[in-house]
């Protein structure tokens, strides 16, 4: 990118492959976010490589992911379900299994703060 130093340019590009790595590994692992971590990697492309961010947002798997938030669809009631329900489990049984006041605190208070973002975006028309 044209304006942009070749140090920051490396680093937006491992930021972005290494978000990109985390939300593919986010769609298998419920405690692991996807959607936040592929719209990382694709500011950070859009930063740095035209050609991956290109590649990102027109992936047959991960591109809907992209493009279905920025363009306001919204989250499929599917995706939102699946997404509490697992969140929710893993929450409370990783609170079973911590005996510390303050990390259940904030294991609790994340997961409200994160039901309540996924409540308040648009339920995606089914397809």
């Amino acid at each position: 990118m044209p304006g942009r130093s070749p140090w920051i340019r490396y680093c937006l590009l491992v930021v972005g492959w290494l978000s990109v790595a985390l939300g593919v590994i986010g769609i298998f692992l419920p405690v692991l976010p996807t959607t936040p971590f592929l719209l990382l990697a694709a500011a950070c492309f859009a930063r740095s490589s035209p050609r991956f961010y290109a590649w990102l947002v027109g992936h047959p798997r991960l591109g809907p992911w992209i493009r279905d938030y920025l363009d306001g669809q919204g989250i499929p009631l599917k995706g939102k379900v699946y997404t509490l329900v697992l969140m929710w489990l893993s929450i409370l049984f990783a609170c079973w299994l911590v005996n510390i006041p303050l990390a259940r605190i904030a294991m609790l208070s994340s997961a409200v703060l994160v039901t309540i973002y996924i409540l308040r975006q648009k339920t995606l028309p089914m397809r």
